[in-house]
């Protein structure tokens, strides 16, 4: 073996490399890497011999330091993997193990290595002794920082996907519908906060621009409380309506909410009704319509033309 250290770590490497790889592999799939179905065998057989092989040349250029330029296709291959695991679901412990299950083979590796050199006997045996701890810990540092890397890049996935979520979510949850001519109803359900305020204004009013509306219902039937806060959200969303030429009305009050806003001091200035059918009454008067009970008409009996 070379006396540089990261030469022998590279050459250990590149003469137990197939069986570096058979008992990584095996390890991964002891642990259920498998089990849940999201990866198939052949392609983590990819993953870990593309890997392996860059973390090879990688140790043969730049030694062990994971910052060193060389590690670049090392640190790219493990952001593809941690993004699409981190799309795929997988936890944050399965995702790390597939650098910190490597440390074994790795480890297993050096010491048959080791062992090749010490069999030469004299010096040999006093060089190999002394050069096991110092190799061993270059590999961990390696692999530690290798790992960190990929909980890094799996975690910002995570966080994308959660605020994709989120936005997604929130679009769905801020339907504005047409009610009649004139007439639209914005149904709100969960928490206002400063992010989804702003996607319910942006609804609402490209809707009023695309109706020509004139009365817009905000109902909070759903919204679990309102606080100040919310009530700011609110009144943000009514005042940007009126700036359109819409005015609002704000339905689904309950008792709960009507208390909670009185002990707080919170006053909407709004037209505010307990039910969205009180709200929508209210806006057919504003234009002009009233709905009235048409008379019934008996269905035909059997068998009558």
């Amino acid at each position: 073996m070379a006396q540089n250290g990261s030469g022998s770590v590279a050459q250990a490497v590149a003469a137990h490399q197939d069986e570096i790889f058979s008992e990584w592999l095996a390890l991964q799939m002891e642990s259920g890497a498998l089990r849940s179905g999201r990866i198939k065998e052949a392609e983590l057989r990819t993953q870990c011999r593309a890997f392996l092989e860059v973390l090879r040349e990688g140790l043969a250029e730049g030694g062990t330091d994971a910052d060193a330029p060389v590690f670049g296709r090392a640190k790219e291959m493990l952001t593809e993997v941690s993004r699409s695991r981190g799309m795929q679901g997988f936890t944050p412990t399965e995702t790390a193990a597939f650098v910190f299950s490597l440390k074994r083979p790795m480890f297993n590796a050096l010491n048959r290595a080791i062992e090749a050199a010490a069999s030469e006997g004299g010096g040999a045996v006093r060089a190999a002794s002394a050069a096991t701890a110092r190799y061993t810990w270059d590999v961990t540092l390696l692999l530690d920082q290798l790992g960190l890397h990929t909980m890094e890049v799996f975690l910002k996935t995570r966080e994308e996907v959660i605020a994709r979520q989120g936005r997604e979510i929130s679009e769905l949850s801020t339907p504005v519908v047409k009610l009649w001519d004139g007439v639209l109803a914005l149904p709100l359900i969960g928490t206002l906060d400063s992010e989804r305020t702003q996607v319910v204004m942006e609804n609402l009013l490209q809707t009023i621009v695309d109706q020509s509306a004139e009365i817009a219902i905000i109902d909070i039937t759903g919204v679990p409380t309102v606080d100040t806060l919310t009530a700011q959200h609110l009144l943000k969303t009514v005042a940007a309506a009126r700036l359109m030429g819409a005015d609002c009305i704000v339905s689904g009050i309950r008792p709960q909410i009507a208390q909670t806003m009185v002990h707080l001091g919170v006053e909407l200035d709004v037209t505010s009704k307990a039910t969205l059918a009180d709200a929508f009454r209210v806006a057919l008067t504003r234009i002009g319509r009233a709905v009235v009970k048409a008379p019934r008409v008996e269905a035909p009996a059997a068998g009558r033309r």
